[in-house]
């Protein structure tokens, strides 16, 4: 495991849940970051706080990734302040709502795919020359779903299919970079309370029957997810790529 102090990081979505916990394990970890929100400004300020008593750097901006010209924006703000940037943090996504097949209407399935796949695409490509630029190799992780593996619940047909595809386009995207030192892998958290995404489409009943098949008899946390996305970020000069690590407490195994 490849230390990352003074790694230059940019992470999307970082405002709450599985972004801000990741944020803040990678500035533990010795990072400068910077971080791209889009709905609050408390979590940003508080990793900013943070970075700045460990004596780090950090900084926080607004975009709408879904607008190509707002993603790249963002990405070169994030290069001038950091200097370059070394890891990409793809966090950004949602269900919006769940709809059932015969409830799906063009907008709300364009919305969704733009919001979960779009958003990567743009923000990808727009760092893709800084992450070739980076002296000892780059590391690229995704947020992919458990959705993506299994299929997800009902009424998440739209979400499932977009999360399979991060999947895929990780796969693929690693044979693609890996000329050029970048590794690129993905994880798919099954259920992780404590999250914008669970509070307001999971209910009560709904989580607590999914722990009863869940092996190690609890749902995730932010900060198992964080965890994990840390270690794949610190391997930017190992072997691991094109991989997805599934973090569900062994409810889905491949």
């Amino acid at each position: 495991m490849g230390t990352l102090t003074g790694k230059k990081v940019f992470i999307t979505g970082a405002e709450q849940g599985i972004g801000y916990h990741t944020a803040k394990c990678l500035i533990d970890a010795g990072c400068d970051i910077y971080i791209h929100y889009f709905n609050g400004v408390e979590g940003p300020e508080k990793l900013v706080e943070l970075a700045t008593s460990l004596g780090q750097r950090a900084a926080f901006g607004p975009a709408d990734l879904t607008k190509g010209e707002e993603a790249e924006k963002i990405v070169a703000d994030a290069v001038a302040f950091l200097g370059g940037m070394d890891v990409l943090i793809n966090n950004v996504g949602g269900i919006i709502a769940r709809k059932w097949l015969g409830e799906i209407d063009p907008d709300y399935w364009q919305t969704v795919i733009d919001v979960n796949m779009t958003t990567m695409l743009n923000v990808t490509q727009a760092a893709l020359p800084h992450l070739k630029a980076a002296e000892d190799g780059a590391s690229v992780v995704n947020l992919a779903s458990l959705a993506g593996r299994s299929g997800g619940h009902s009424g998440s047909l739209s979400y499932s299919m977009t999360k399979g595809a991060v999947l895929t386009w990780t796969r693929s995207l690693s044979a693609e970079l890996g000329e050029f030192g970048i590794r690129v892998n993905a994880v798919a958290p099954g259920l992780i309370l404590g999250t914008r995404f669970h509070n307001q489409h999971t209910t009560r009943e709904s989580a607590e029957e999914t722990v009863k098949g869940i092996p190690l008899g609890r749902a995730g946390t932010p900060e198992d997810v964080a965890r994990t996305i840390t270690f794949l970020a610190s391997e930017y000069d190992g072997f691991i790529s094109g991989a997805t690590i599934d973090v569900n407490g062994g409810i889905y195994r491949m």
